[in-house]
């Protein structure tokens, strides 16, 4: 297993996705194809528990009459099979209410080259999964721990052709990895994770040692009084709070005064400072950093943008039809980003905090008010004091409301940016890089029991 043959090259879909165009009778036509190899190791009490690999190539085919609107979806690609979808579409279509915001369908698009596509990781087998999970579960025998975690991958193609000329075909691969390392009394957990294109980016035994070193430090851990804390918070607890920010930046949002980005009395906050000016956020399907999307599934292209520029917010995402409305071009879109970082060491961050908290990551993270961008969340696996510059004792989890614009208006050192496991799952995420940060009067509302 584990070829480009096991998912449809260039050729196949433009052959799918003309023939749909060919059958159609819509006034506009767009056939979305997604084929991919998907492989998953599961393991727990230090031994895998699950493995399994899922080849699935489908095609929905979205026909328009005037502005009436409608889907249907197969994963059969014969002829009869392909008629059959075509028409099931436009018999829907035909019965939908009409969709005042439906913009036809794209032409031709230029698209930029995004190299994310890696052989290692589309031809991974099974036994290489086992390996790398061995490189865990091996440190945590030999510390009497118990270790748990996810293991996923995915290679394949995705293809947009519509009725009005546009053909677009990417490759793509991605793997994500996590580990939960905790000891037998149930009193320490450790954590450990990041997102690759690469699978040969991967150091399963890093990342292992680091989440078993984190479960043997964050025994038996004390109270500490909530309220607002120093902390230095490590890279994906950094991304745990940007991305909700990040994920705010629709211009209709705040253009119809949803948003934390509405100006007071109309328009939006576009070309003002609102954060730290050391904090830049952009996103480039080029960047080899974070390779994110080079298309839409309606075969937008996407773009280098920089949302926010030494503090400044520079950009939001206009989708088409909101685009139409203001004027605009469409933007790209954030499907990964990467946030500039310092100079500043964890090791620094911590000599210099006379009292504060040392944060892993974010856990059960819920939104509270989307004006303020306002969330409520856990600190989990690994939250520690310190003293004098020194880590001096594991804590117990503490429940925070806090909002990434007060914590962006509160750095006082930055580290050099990483790249992380941005999402609460296990689950594949977008590329996100981010650096750690030493932030003051982060808002802590309550101790946790739970570990």
């Amino acid at each position: 297993m584990g070829s480009t043959n096991e998912f449809l090259s260039e050729d196949e879909a433009r052959r799918i996705t003309d023939r749909v165009l060919t059958l159609s009778e819509a006034d506009h036509c767009r056939a979305n194809l997604s084929s991919a190899m998907d492989g998953n190791t599961r393991f727990a009490q230090n031994q895998m528990s699950t493995s399994g690999d899922i080849n699935n190539t489908s095609l929905t085919v979205t026909s328009a009459f005037g502005l009436r609107v409608a889907s249907s979806t197969t994963n059969r690609f014969d002829d009869e099979s392909l008629a059959q979808v075509v028409r099931t579409s436009e018999e829907l279509a035909r019965l939908a209410p009409e969709d005042p915001e439906y913009m036809g369908e794209l032409g031709p698009q230029s698209y930029p080259d995004s190299d994310s596509y890696y052989p290692t990781t589309a031809n991974l087998e099974p036994e290489e999964r086992a390996r790398a999970i061995a490189e865990v579960t091996e440190q945590a025998v030999a510390e009497d721990l118990i270790s748990t975690g996810f293991l996923v991958h995915r290679s394949g193609a995705s293809c947009v052709a519509t009725s009005s000329g546009l053909f677009a075909y990417g490759l793509d691969s991605r793997v994500n990895f996590t580990t939960t390392v905790r000891t037998e009394d149930g009193t320490g957990s450790g954590w450990a994770g990041t997102s690759v294109n690469d699978w040969a980016d991967l150091n399963t035994r890093e990342l292992g040692g680091i989440a078993v070193s984190k479960a043997i430090q964050s025994r038996e851990p004390r109270d500490v009084e909530p309220g607002r804390w120093t902390v230095v918070m490590e890279p994906t607890a950094v991304g745990n709070m940007v991305n909700l920010m990040v994920n705010q930046l629709s211009a209709r949002a705040a253009d119809e005064g949803r948003s934390f980005f509405s100006a007071p009395g109309g328009g939006t906050k576009l070309g003002e400072q609102f954060i730290d000016e050391r904090v830049t956020i952009h996103s480039d399907p080029q960047d080899p950093r974070i390779h994110s999307t080079p298309f839409s599934g309606e075969g937008l292209p996407n773009r280098r943008t920089t949302w926010v520029e030494n503090g400044v917010l520079r950009e939001l995402n206009y989708d088409r039809y909101w685009a139409e409305q203001n004027d605009r071009e469409p933007t790209g879109f954030p499907s990964g980003w990467y946030m500039e970082g310092g100079s500043d060491t964890l090791e620094q961050m911590i000599a210099s905090t006379e009292r504060g908290l040392l944060l892993t990551r974010f856990w059960y993270i819920r939104g509270v008010d989307p004006r303020t961008i306002l969330f409520t969340g856990l600190t989990r696996d690994g939250t520690f004091l310190i003293e004098n510059g020194q880590i001096t004792h594991p804590v117990k989890n503490l429940r925070w409301n806090e909002t990434p614009i007060f914590m962006l208006n509160n750095i006082e050192m930055m580290g050099a940016p990483v790249r992380i496991s941005s999402g609460e799952s296990a689950g594949l995420t977008p590329a996100v890089v981010v650096p750690p940060l030493k932030v003051r009067d982060f808002a802590f509302t309550s101790i946790s029991d739970a570990i």
